[in-house]
């Protein structure tokens, strides 16, 4: 494994794909020409430029399509923790209802942005190997472990939005195409739909080449927070190794990253890491500016002149209605029903992610009080999208260990207590009766933790739950319905003629 620290001045992400994606006809956003204004012997010329290609990869990754926002919101809505208040068509109206078709919007433009995103890191890949005295061969190894890190972030969210669950018949079941070359042309365009198990083979692979050459760290917090470093391929392979339920592998790639046996839990390697003191320092507000603490191991910036869109922000999804500062459209509130988790005993009322991260508010005549997430309150939408935390690392090894020992485990216990004890420290857990009750108690934290980035419906879905009901529209829905996950766009099944739809 490599140990060394890459020196490079902090460059603004490009948006170069941005500007390639818009304005082409359906059948180029499917099958993309490289997404860059150089040739490829004009991109390589220095190191300079082949920087700016490693920076287009992220800014491909965090289009408001994609991971900028619309797929955490995507994610977030198929659970049950959100009620939609608008019924706005065009903010996941039909993702709430679980009412997609091939032809809608939503599942097209997720599927474009992700594949996209994809075929940029292959043309970058392609045109390293293309190049091989553009950087040094030690730079070009760091930057093809970003190219890939990236790709298998894509396919990540991809799958799991496309595809059945791993864990329903052990990945045996259609998942998405395949495509680890740089498609520059549509002669290429055919390609047969691979196994849920291959695409996360893949993804598996690209990571563990990701953490044997990325670099350990940065020089400056936005670097260590906004490009992709060892510790982050090793925490995203926790979270990729917990939807297969490879619990004992999840285990051991945990420990790389917290190798204390009780709290307080750190990494000691690479960029540090550990749980902040104060959740509001994690998502700031008004003037706050700062998302580099130690708690983020990867997230996606934003700032005035480079926001996810109109409709795309965290912010304008979750928080309440109105302008400026503290302020979106208010298209989802918190359910505050039996099923949702805002109602639920172990968020109590001194919890601080429900003081400081929720607001209650009258609306409408008569007016009805909402509550409404305030984890992200930049207006305009500059907040940063939160991919990887250090405490969703924690319960993500807690919830590993206590599925492997079928034991109240001390570890599990202190992990769960380190990101509970952070917001209610009252309120921490002394013990169990049950493997089984501290198991939900783990979920049940996630839920309260992660809500609003991205993790509710996966966490459904990796556990081979129905999708819960929506009030007067639609009843639950059992996995091997075709509403359980989204259809393949019309436009790839006229494109590709070896894809096949969902069923």
């Amino acid at each position: 494994m490599k140990k060394h620290i890459v020196k490079l001045s902090f460059l603004r992400l490009t948006v170069v794909a941005l500007l390639f994606a818009f304005g082409c006809d359906t059948k180029e956003l499917l099958n993309p020409a490289p997404p860059t204004s150089l040739s490829d012997l004009e991109a390589f010329t220095t190191p300079d430029r082949v920087l700016q290609q490693v920076n287009g990869l992220y800014a491909t990754l965090h289009n408001g399509q994609f991971l900028g926002g619309r797929m955490q919101m995507y994610h977030e809505v198929r659970g049950e923790d959100f009620q939609n208040r608008l019924g706005n068509g065009v903010t996941g109206l039909f993702t709430w209802q679980y009412n997609q078709v091939a032809t809608n919007a939503e599942p097209l433009n997720a599927w474009t942005q992700g594949f996209l995103t994809i075929n940029r890191a292959n043309v970058f890949l392609e045109g390293l190997q293309n190049n091989p005295n553009a950087v040094s061969a030690e730079l070009a190894d760091d930057y093809r472990a970003e190219a890939r890190f990236v790709r298998a972030m894509a396919y990540y969210h991809l799958v799991n939005l496309y595809a059945r669950p791993f864990a329903f018949q052990n990945g045996n079941t259609p998942g998405l195409p395949l495509r680890l070359v740089a498609e520059t042309n549509p002669n290429n365009r055919n390609l047969a739909r691979s196994t849920v198990a291959q695409v996360y083979d893949q993804i598996l692979a690209d990571l563990n080449f990701a953490e044997e050459n990325l670099p350990l760290t940065y020089p400056t917090a936005p670097l260590r927070v906004t490009r992709a470093h060892r510790n982050a391929a090793i925490a995203f392979k926790t979270r990729v190794l917990l939807t297969m339920q490879r619990y004992a592998d999840v285990v051991t790639e945990a420990r790389k990253i917290v190798p204390q046996t009780a709290a307080p839990f750190s990494s000691t390697s690479g960029v540090t890491h550990n749980i902040e003191a104060n959740v509001r320092t994690v998502f700031p507000t008004g003037t706050g500016t700062s998302y580099t603490g130690p708690e983020a191991i990867f997230s996606l910036p934003f700032n005035s002149n480079n926001v996810p869109g109109v409709q795309n922000s965290l912010a304008h999804y979750f928080a309440r209605p109105g302008a400026g500062d503290g302020f979106g459209n208010g298209e989802y509130f918190l359910d505050r029903g039996t099923q949702g988790i805002f109602n639920n005993s172990a968020f109590t009322a001194t919890d601080a992610r429900r003081t400081q991260l929720t607001i209650t508010v009258p609306l409408g005549t008569p007016p009805d009080n909402l509550t409404f997430l305030t984890k992200f309150t930049h207006n305009p939408a500059t907040d940063w999208a939160p991919i990887i935390r250090y405490s969703e690392v924690l319960l993500n090894y807690a919830e590993a260990l206590v599925r492997v020992n079928n034991t109240v485990d001390p570890l599990a216990l202190a992990l769960l207590n380190a990101v509970r004890g952070r917001s209610v420290p009252a309120a921490v857990y002394a013990s169990f009766a049950t493997a089984n009750d501290l198991l939900n108690a783990i979920l049940l934290e996630r839920r309260i933790e992660l809500m609003g980035e991205g993790f509710r419906g996966i966490d459904i879905t990796r556990q081979l739950l129905p999708l819960p009901a929506k009030t007067g529209v639609q009843g639950t829905v059992p996995i091997t319905s075709q509403q359980y996950i989204f259809p393949i766009p019309q436009a790839e099944l006229d494109n590709n003629n070896l894809m096949v739809q969902n069923n």
